[in-house]
């Protein structure tokens, strides 16, 4: 398969990389390093005979079309975006420049390249907006009411692909994502909290639980998520699917279970409540255990060592 990544230097997306390398895929990665790196393409980079390139572009560049023209890919995993929400608040222009003509870029480029099936990482945490209590885990069916810019624009993405798929043939996958959480996750910038908290807690530092600290995520491993992003490219033709474990986790707990799994003795200290932040959030998995045959395989605690030793590991 010749597949192209975009956003393919940031941790998701480097980390699809090298799954597909390792299954003996034809790989190209796209990435303007704005918040990727380089160095988490280090193995992929040093084994170029199996078919990698790397390709420093701004998704927004009509150089990308040029791009996967040339290069004719079968699947395009699109992950590049603008994804942090306060961001999207801040600068509602620029998230719709990067999210929204990103992905009309990707969409143009996979009808130059003849075709390429389009597996496109959705928001399941901002997609569905607040959910009830009783609705959760939520279904794809659930009414999409996204209360960010981030949201909306992301819901404008699949609303893209679904276009394409009538106007164009360009088949397509979105995959909606809960808390996705790993290896090279930042704890910089638009990282998700378990980066943050190994971080903190490595360093002999607190962590910071905004409000009560009883608000939920749907934690999902970094390998499991890009298992669906794999089973995507061959399954799940138009459809919206979430990505997540459907079990719902405090963040209190969170702070816990990672304290005690670094061997550190560290009172969390508690900040104001954001706002404009959920209250609970968990995806229902069952569509993509059906069309996809995947479910996550990841245990909440194995996944946090494997994040906290990636953190002592990595040079400060």
């Amino acid at each position: 398969m010749r597949a192209l990544v975009t956003g393919g230097a940031g941790f998701i997306g480097s980390t699809l990389v090298d799954r597909l390398l390792a299954e003996g895929h034809t790989v190209d990665a796209v990435d303007d390093l704005s918040t990727g790196s380089l160095t988490n393409l280090g193995d992929a980079r040093a084994q170029r005979r199996h078919g990698f390139s790397f390709h420093q572009l701004d998704i927004r560049s009509g150089e990308l079309v040029e791009l996967m023209a040339h290069r004719r890919p079968e699947v395009v995993f699109h992950l590049a975006a603008q994804a942090d929400v306060r961001v999207s608040v801040q600068r509602p222009v620029f998230d719709a420049e990067v999210n929204v003509l990103g992905t009309i870029r990707v969409l143009e480029g996979a009808r130059a390249a003849g075709g390429a099936r389009v597996v496109f990482a959705a928001s399941g945490g901002t997609l569905y907006g607040e959910p009830e209590e009783s609705e959760l885990p939520v279904r794809e069916s659930h009414p999409q009411r996204p209360l960010s810019p981030y949201g909306v624009s992301k819901k404008a993405g699949v609303d893209y692909l679904v276009a394409y798929r009538e106007l164009h043939a360009v088949e397509c996958c979105a995959l909606a994502l809960a808390n996705v959480y790993g290896p090279r996750q930042d704890p910089h910038g638009e990282a998700g909290v378990v980066a943050i908290f190994a971080s903190r807690l490595i360093g002999g530092e607190p962590v910071t639980i905004y409000g009560d600290g009883e608000q939920t995520r749907d934690f999902v491993y970094v390998d499991d998520v890009v298992d669906a992003f794999v089973r995507a490219a061959t399954r799940g033709g138009g459809l919206l699917l979430n990505v997540g474990t459907g079990r719902e986790v405090t963040v209190n707990t969170l702070a816990s279970v990672m304290a005690a799994r670094a061997g550190v003795d560290v009172a969390p200290v508690h900040a104001p409540e954001r706002p404009g932040e959920l209250r609970r959030s968990a995806l229902d998995p069952e569509r993509a255990g059906i069309h996809l045959g995947w479910r996550p395989f990841t245990e909440l605690a194995d996944g946090i060592d494997a994040v906290l030793e990636f953190v002592r590991a990595r040079p400060t």
